[in-house]
C-alpha cells in the first residue's frame, strides 16, 4: 500500500451547478446531501482505504488552497499542488506525476476527479484493488468503464474489445454522442461510460507523456530539480501558463496502444449537472426531488428544488423545473434546458459583474 498514490483533481469551477456552485466555492467543496461531507471530502474518504493519507495529492487552483486545507485537515500544505491557471487535465496530471517522481521511482497511481458520487463503496474499492494489481504487474494505462444504465448523451463512451473477463482492451473512445448514437451504444453492450478515473504505474505514464505529449513532458522535465523543494511553486507559476490546454483523454488515452478498461458497476454518477443530480436523487410520488430544504408541492411533478437549510419552498403547477437558491441568486430554469445555465452565468457576469458569480 505504501507505493500507492492518488491524484485528486479539484480545480474546476462547476458552472453548470450555478448558483450553488460559485467561483469562490465550487461544487467539489459543497455538501449536496446534508451528510456533513463535501464531494471532495467524500472522494478523499473513499481512497484512504487503499492509499496512505500522506500519498494523496490534491491538484487545484491557487484560490482554493485554504478551502482544501480547511476541508482536509488530514493532509499537509505540501500535498496541495497549486495551478496558477486552468490548463485542463493533461498538465494537471503531468504536474502531479512529476511531483511523485521526485519522491519515489516506483508508484502505482490512481487519478480521480473530486466531484463524483459512488453509491456502492465496497464494490468500488474491490474494483480499485483489482486495478492496482493489474497496473502493478502490467505496463498498461487503465481506465474505469461504467456499465451504462441509459443512453446518456452527457458522458464519453469507451468501446471494449471482445473477451470474457471484465478487463478488456479499449477499441475506441467517443466523446458525448448525440441521442441516436447514444441509443445504439447503449443497445450493443459493447460500450461503457468513460468515468474519467485512471490507474497506471509511474513508468508507464511517464513514457506515455514523453511519447504522446512531448510538448507537455518537456516543460515539466525542465523543473525536475525543483519538485518537492521551496523553488517548485515559482517554477510552476512561470511555466504553467505556457502549457497547452489539453485533456488527458485527447492527449494520451485516445492515442495510446496499451489502454485497457476495467468494466465496472459500482453506482457511479458524474455530478456534472442538475440533471445528473436529479437522476440519482430520491423522489416523491410525483417525481419531485428536494435537497436540504423543506418543500410543499401542489399540482407539480418532475422538479428539483434546492434551497438553503430550513427554507420552505411552496411550488404550484411546475413540471420539470430546477428551483435553486444560494446566497444572492435564485434560479428557476427548465430542467431540459439546463445547458443554458452557462449562458445565464455569462450574462449575469456581463450585466452585474462578479458579485453573482
Amino acid at each position: 500500500m505504501k507505493n500507492n498514490y492518488c491524484i485528486i483533481m479539484a480545480g474546476g469551477i462547476g458552472s453548470r451547478f450555478w448558483p450553488f456552485s460559485r467561483n469562490s466555492r465550487p461544487k467539489q467543496f459543497l455538501d449536496f446531501f446534508g451528510t456533513g461531507r463535501s464531494l471532495l471530502q467524500m472522494t478523499f474518504d473513499r481512497f484512504r482505504h487503499v492509499v496512505p493519507s500522506e500519498n494523496v495529492l490534491i491538484v487545484t487552483n491557487q484560490i482554493y488552497k485554504d478551502l482544501i486545507l480547511e476541508q482536509l485537515p488530514e493532509i499537509n500544505e505540501n500535498q496541495v499542488l497549486l495551478e496558477p491557471n486552468r490548463r485542463n487535465t493533461a498538465p494537471c496530471i503531468a504536474y502531479a506525476v512529476n511531483r511523485i517522481k521526485a519522491i519515489t521511482d516506483k508508484a502505482n497511481i490512481i487519478v480521480a476527479p473530486s466531484d463524483h458520487l459512488i453509491i456502492k463503496e465496497t464494490d468500488f474499492l474491490d474494483t480499485i484493488k483489482a486495478g492496482l494489481k493489474f497496473i502493478e504487474e502490467n505496463n498498461s494505462l487503465l481506465t474505469l468503464g461504467i456499465k451504462p444504465s441509459r443512453p446518456e448523451t452527457g458522458y464519453g463512451y469507451i468501446q471494449i474489445d471482445e473477451g470474457k473477463t471484465n478487463l478488456r482492451k479499449v477499441k475506441t473512445f467517443t466523446e458525448k454522442p448525440n441521442a441516436e448514437l447514444a441509443q445504439i451504444f447503449y443497445e450493443t453492450g459493447e460500450f461503457y461510460w468513460n468515468s474519467g478515473m485512471f490507474l497506471w504505474n509511474l513508468q508507464t505514464i511517464t513514457r506515455a507523456f514523453d511519447t504522446l505529449l512531448p510538448e507537455v513532458a518537456v516543460k515539466f522535465n525542465m523543473g525536475k530539480q525543483v519538485y518537492n523543494t521551496a523553488e517548485e511553486q515559482a517554477f510552476i507559476d512561470e511555466m504553467y501558463p505556457s502549457c497547452p490546454n489539453i485533456s488527458i483523454d485527447y492527449g494520451i488515452m485516445e492515442k495510446a496502444e496499451n489502454v485497457y478498461v476495467l468494466c465496472s458497476d459500482f453506482g457511479w454518477t458524474d455530478l456534472g449537472t442538475w440533471g445528473s443530480l436529479y437522476e440519482m436523487s430520491e423522489k416523491d410520488n410525483e417525481q419531485n426531488v428536494t435537497l436540504k430544504c423543506n418543500t410543499m408541492f401542489y399540482e407539480s411533478k418532475n422538479n428539483i428544488v434546492a434551497l438553503p437549510n430550513e427554507k420552505l419552498a411552496v411550488i404550484q403547477d411546475l413540471d420539470g423545473y430546477i428551483v435553486a437558491e444560494s446566497d444572492n441568486v435564485l434560479l428557476i430554469c427548465k430542467l431540459e434546458e439546463e445547458q443554458r445555465i452557462r449562458q445565464f452565468v455569462n450574462d449575469a457576469n456581463l450585466n452585474f459583474g462578479e458579485k453573482y458569480i
